[in-house]
This record gives structure tokens, sequence and C-alpha cells, in this order.
């Protein structure tokens, strides 16, 4: 998954918390449950599937485990460092003339003009490789 996807994917999931907190303020015996689905997709659709050889060692495994989800947990950390540093930005220069979804929606706009300019990510790497793996 390219990680303007990651990005538009973490993004999503902060609106909808700040959502649900907003709903909890406005009425605290109100139960918005947690739906831990939007989390499960967004990690079904990064990690990526690993087939473990029946014969490896431990150390194998962990060498293997390490080398396949190394760059899509490389991606989470890197959209969501990036969302709470463009928040963070705007709450430490104090402008009070912007929401959090303002902050967000901005983001998800400037990760769309990447994704849509061919842009893979930052660093290059676009966290294909596991993808295109047919034995990963």
């Amino acid at each position: 998954m390219e990680q303007s996807e990651v990005l538009k994917r973490v993004i999503g999931i902060l609106t909808q918390m700040t959502d649900w907190r907003r709903i909890l303020e406005e009425d605290e015996e109100r139960d918005i449950g947690s739906d831990p689905s939007v989390i499960t997709a967004l990690l079904s659709e990064t990690l990526p599937r690993i087939r473990i050889p029946e014969d490896a060692t431990h150390e194998e495994i962990a060498n293997l485990v390490a080398e396949k989800v190394g760059g899509a947990i490389h991606q989470l950390v890197g959209a969501f460092t990036l969302a709470f540093v463009e928040l963070a930005q705007v709450h430490d220069s104090g402008r009070d003339n912007i929401t959090t979804n303002d902050v967000l929606r901005e983001l998800a706009l400037r990760a769309e003009h990447l994704n849509s300019n061919g842009n893979s990510d930052d660093n290059g790497d676009s966290g294909g490789d596991s993808d295109s793996d047919p034995d990963s």
C-alpha cells in the first residue's frame, strides 16, 4: 500500500476518533461503543501476509517477520507521526480558528495530491515490495 493511502486511512481513523470524543463530551452517558474493525482493517490492509516454512527455526521466523512486517510498521508509524506533528504545530501556534478535523482534512488533501502526482511517499518506498511477493 502506498504511503499516501496509509496516511489517508490513518486520517480517517483519527477523524472518527475525534467525532466519537465530541459525541462523548456532549453526552457522557451515550454508549458509542468502540469499533475495533477500523483498526483491524487498517492492519489487515497494511501488514503483509507471511508464510512461515514448517521447518523454520525461531531465529528464522523472527528474521522473516522483521523483514516482511518492518516496512509496513514504518509506514504506519510515519503516518501517525505526521498527523501528530501537524496537529501539534497548530496547537503550539495557538491558532484557535482551525479545528482538528480541519487540520486532518487539509492533510488528507495533501496526501491525495501526492497520490494523484504518482509519488509513492517521501522516502521513495511505496511499501509495495511485500505485496508483490507471492510467498509473503
